[in-house]
């Protein structure tokens, strides 16, 4: 195997997971779960939200197996649809946790995401998802990607950093060519590196939000009828979705999935005055 294969994570999470079944990452998760705390402060400071009733049984939860999680769902004037969630057994390796923010149609600005967790190595995803054709509009790409390239080229550049490479088609369809998909060792040090990319794009994104011009009303609908399908493009074929119906159920899971991607969201979405 050539350095540059041996440095790349090409195992399915569910594998990787079930190679080490027992490791205890209690520790570990607290840690990674005080990062999205944090944002998850940020947030709620920024945006008048409201958490939508869909999620009350799911805000924290515990079954008989042990097997734990917190799912929040919010909605507000200028955003879609907030998550704010983890599940799993970390004193049994595996946790994952979420943080992903879509804009309400009024913006352009690119929607959030990120995750966290232990697999049971750490396990980091990040990624500004463009609202339009990044292909097609080279202005978009300069305006909202070029400076977070260099910091995915620093990343790049951290030997413990193995990018991991999703084997679903279209995990890697949605991601741009900023994402951030890597495996790392559950140490302080990858962690702190972690949650130095993890705030420095939040911070970047709200301040792209505070600084943003409003769309065009006759174009709004359309942007918020993209959001909501590649959202639950994205959370339906999420890989670690086969790791929640192991451990979960499927109908525990799929409750999940329908709740983070907003299939089964009360609340009305913002409408931007569109």
């Amino acid at each position: 195997m050539s350095g540059d294969q041996a440095n790349r994570v090409l195992t399915p999470i569910m594998d990787m997971v079930k190679a080490a079944p027992n490791e205890d990452r209690t520790e570990q998760f607290e840690r990674l779960w005080g990062i999205l705390d944090k944002m998850h402060a940020k947030i709620m400071d920024r945006f008048e939200l409201t958490m939508d009733p869909v999620c009350e049984d799911l805000v924290d939860y515990s079954l008989d197996s042990g097997l734990k999680g917190s799912t929040e769902v919010y909605s507000g004037p200028e955003i879609d649809w907030y998550v704010h969630s983890w599940c799993g057994h970390p004193s049994q390796t595996f946790s994952n946790m979420h943080i992903t923010i879509s804009l309400g149609p009024q913006y352009l600005v690119p929607n959030f995401g990120f995750a966290l967790g232990t697999v049971p190595d750490l396990f980091m995803y990040m990624d500004y998802i463009p609202r339009v054709d990044l292909l097609h509009n080279i202005d978009y790409v300069d305006k909202y990607y070029t400076d977070v390239n260099e910091e995915f080229l620093r990343l790049q550049e951290i030997p413990s950093f193995k990018p991991f490479i999703s084997r679903d088609l279209y995990t890697r369809v949605a991601m741009t060519p900023t994402a951030v998909g890597y495996a790392a060792d559950p140490v302080e040090h990858d962690i702190a590196i972690a949650e130095e990319a993890g705030m420095s794009r939040l911070d970047r994104w709200l301040k792209w939000v505070d600084e943003a011009e409003k769309t065009p009303v006759e174009i709004r609908a359309a942007i918020a009828e993209r959001d909501h399908q590649i959202r639950r493009n994205i959370c339906e074929r999420d890989p670690a979705n086969i790791v929640a119906e192991d451990l979960y159920g499927k109908k525990m899971a799929d409750l999940l999935v329908n709740t983070i991607s907003g299939a089964n969201r009360s609340l009305p979405r913002p409408t931007g005055n569109y």
